[in-house]
């Protein structure tokens, strides 16, 4: 596969010890090219979030391989890790984790203050993706005044304001009415997909897999295939 921007190779994680043991992912090989918006898609306990957490750089294998634009996540000293995931991969989580005292422009400039870039200039970018995002208007406005989603696009111009290379999302839409789930997801693959980055989506919202380009089923910890849609 060309262009190929993560790679999953044999991954397996197991929690627990003796008669408590679980295997919660199984044996999972696959592989997202850039452009793509792929969805990972299953029952709850399906092993969804596990999988995520791993080819995201927060939660280690048991055994298997991370390969993200050429490096292996899960050979990265803690340092580089953590850098490697400030600089190449963007989070958006399910229930969002703005800091509520703080506005809308300055929770999406945290990623750049992080990465040592002065505050003002932070700021600055802050407000361009905000613009981007539709809430140019609502940049000194805190968490709580927005609806749901605002909220969500603010967590989306915040994981893209560092410009990753893969962006990772935990259930977008399971705090969100079915018309706003819509369109937060019509509005990624049309203003955030892009030909140098791809799209990680934990879902079970069969209401938006029309925007998918693959979907990759999982059940009981194992990959159960993925679906393509013609290009």
């Amino acid at each position: 596969m060309e262009n190929v921007a993560l790679k999953a190779v044999h991954l397996n994680k197991w929690f627990g010890e003796g008669d408590t043991k679980t295997h919660a992912v199984q044996d999972v090989s696959f592989e997202v090219v850039n452009g793509e918006m792929l969805f990972i898609v299953g029952p709850s306990g399906s092993g969804k979030t596990t999988l995520l957490s791993m080819i995201s750089g927060i939660l280690e294998p048991s055994s298997g391989e991370v390969i993200v634009n050429g490096s292996d996540l899960w050979k990265l000293s803690p340092n580089e890790l953590a850098n490697f995931r400030l600089q190449l991969i963007g989070f958006v989580f399910q229930d969002y984790h703005l800091f509520p005292r703080l506005t809308t422009l300055e929770n999406v400039a945290i990623p750049l203050i992080l990465k040592g870039i002065h505050w003002d200039e932070a700021l600055i970018t802050a407000a361009q993706y905000l613009e981007i995002v539709g809430l140019g208007n609502k940049c000194q406005l805190p968490p709580i005044k927005l609806s749901g989603g605002e909220q969500q696009r603010v967590a989306i111009a915040r994981a893209i304001v560092s410009q990753p290379n893969m962006l990772v999302f935990d259930e977008p839409t399971a705090s969100l009415d079915g018309d706003t789930g819509k369109k937060i997801i019509e509005f990624i693959k049309t203003n955030i997909l892009n030909e140098n980055r791809c799209i990680i989506i934990v879902t079970h919202d069969n209401r938006i897999f029309e925007f998918a380009d693959a979907i990759m089923k999982m059940e009981d910890g194992k990959l159960l295939g993925i679906e393509r849609k013609p290009i």
